[in-house]
């Protein structure tokens, strides 16, 4: 039988997997909003308000789950881990807070604008509504990921009577692991978005949608796909050697080290054996390990013999991490193959549409794969070398919180199915008529002309 604090770290998990889909696309396809929006300001071509007013509707649809499935998750801090808050709320009360203002009140607010204001606001203030929902979506992801990383890497408070107390909110808000974090997760972001207008688009092709707006669409997605993932796998180089310098656990379980060594192989296939501290049917590159984390072809790599009993599950950081890297490695050669094609085709033929299409939610398993990663691999700290996650539990029964996670997991499980079935049939309509739900295109943009400033 799974004891009571298992399945209150399944049931967090299940929230946050599910919380985390959203965001991680409204973050940046805000910004690819504001790109349409722009373009079209400038060009006062009529197939860049088209996407706009078409992905506006995934963005909204997006945003709405992500503030639902946020509150569920918020409400768990109190009921599974009250020992978190209690330890440390001074420091996550604050900045939790400082979020919701920025989803609530900046992006709900200017999110209404967007979404209702054409005939009501001058362009330039629904061109501003628009950059200010982007803004948002991005400080609330600054605010989630200074805190995270804070549990990752603690600094810039003491303790007093078990209670930590800030002592430098600066040191709070940019420790150490913050930089590295929140970039690779804007850029994960950026690709996630990216992909899902390619898809999308690329969707609508096949479904004999074959106005200029979609196609300008696909070729955005493809092209900007193409240009931020080097750019992650740079930045993910470089937040490896962070996470190696403050969380040297982790990274032997992501690459399956088990003795410290030097000369340390890059392992690509391998079964972690916890019981034998071994690796079962390894196949690795030789001193590639060593190269990619220290730079240097025979450099020392501490193993999880360093960290007895303070080191996380090596099985699901292992696998984690190359689900993570693998769908990466795909991202890649699928935006480099398209970007190509389409530069100089500017038409996709149908297979690679459809390879389009099957891209479309990619970004979701690497995001998922890396959030795993990195979350199981500070077990077994809730606050890395502060808080274990067992202090921090709370004494709910095992009945309790076993019977609220099912009842989770079948609302998620429902509502993931519907997201992306309504998607899809925001794709096949709008192949079909302009405008069931909003106003036509001609009328949208006939307002925009007559209030240009």
């Amino acid at each position: 039988m799974i004891d009571a604090l298992m399945l209150a770290r399944i049931q967090f998990a299940a929230n946050i997997s599910f919380h985390i889909l959203f965001p991680t696309i409204t973050i940046a396809l805000g910004w690819f909003l504001l790109f349409f929006k722009l373009r079209y300001n400038y060009t006062r071509d009529e197939k860049w308000i088209e996407a706009y007013r078409f992905f506006i509707k995934i963005f909204a649809l997006s945003f709405a789950l992500g503030v639902v499935s946020g509150i569920t998750m918020s409400f768990q801090f109190g009921t599974n881990w009250p020992g978190f808050m209690q330890s440390v709320g001074n420091i996550a009360g604050p900045l939790l807070a400082y979020e919701v203002l920025c989803a609530f009140f900046l992006e709900a607010t200017f999110l209404g604008i967007m979404l209702f204001g054409f005939n009501r606001v001058s362009n330039r203030i629904h061109t501003l509504a628009t950059f200010l929902v982007a803004f948002g979506t991005t400080m609330s992801a600054f605010w989630i990921i200074s805190l995270n990383s804070w549990m990752h890497t603690p600094v810039g408070f003491e303790m007093i009577n078990g209670q930590a107390h800030a002592t430098d909110w600066m040191a709070i808000l940019f420790n150490p692991s913050m930089p590295y974090r929140l970039t690779h997760m804007l850029l994960a972001s950026g690709i996630t978005a990216a992909f899902l207008i390619a898809g999308i688009s690329a969707y609508r092709w096949l479904k004999h949608d074959r106005r200029p707006a979609v196609i300008a669409a696909m070729k955005t997605g493809i092209y900007v796909a193409a240009l931020l993932v080097p750019i992650q796998i740079f930045v993910g180089d470089l937040h490896g050697l962070n996470t190696l310098k403050y969380q040297p656990a982790k990274i032997a379980a992501m690459e399956g080290i088990w003795h410290t060594e030097k000369n340390v192989p890059l392992l690509l296939f391998a079964l972690p054996n916890e019981k034998e501290k071994r690796n079962d049917y390894a196949v690795g590159i030789p001193d590639l390990g060593s190269l990619i984390l220290t730079h240097s072809w025979d450099g020392e790599v501490k193993g999880l013999n360093e960290f007895e009993g303070k080191h996380p599950p090596v099985a699901p950081v292992f696998w984690g991490f190359r689900i993570m890297v693998g769908t990466g490695v795909l991202m890649l050669l699928v935006s480099f193959v398209g970007a190509a094609y389409l530069y100089r085709h500017h038409q996709p033929p149908g297979w690679l549409a459809r390879v389009f299409v099957g891209m479309t939610f990619a970004g979701w398993l690497a995001t998922l794969a890396g959030w795993y990663t990195t979350e199981i691999g500070r077990q077994p700290y809730l606050v890395y070398g502060l808080l274990t996650t067992t202090e921090a539990a709370s004494d709910v029964s095992s009945g309790l919180i076993g019977a609220t996670l099912v009842m989770y997991l079948t609302l998620y499980v429902a509502l993931i199915i519907a997201y992306v079935s309504v998607v899809f049939y925001l794709a096949r309509k709008a192949g079909k008529t302009l405008s069931a739900t909003a106003f036509s295109s001609s009328a949208i943009i006939s307002v925009l002309r007559e209030n240009p400033k």
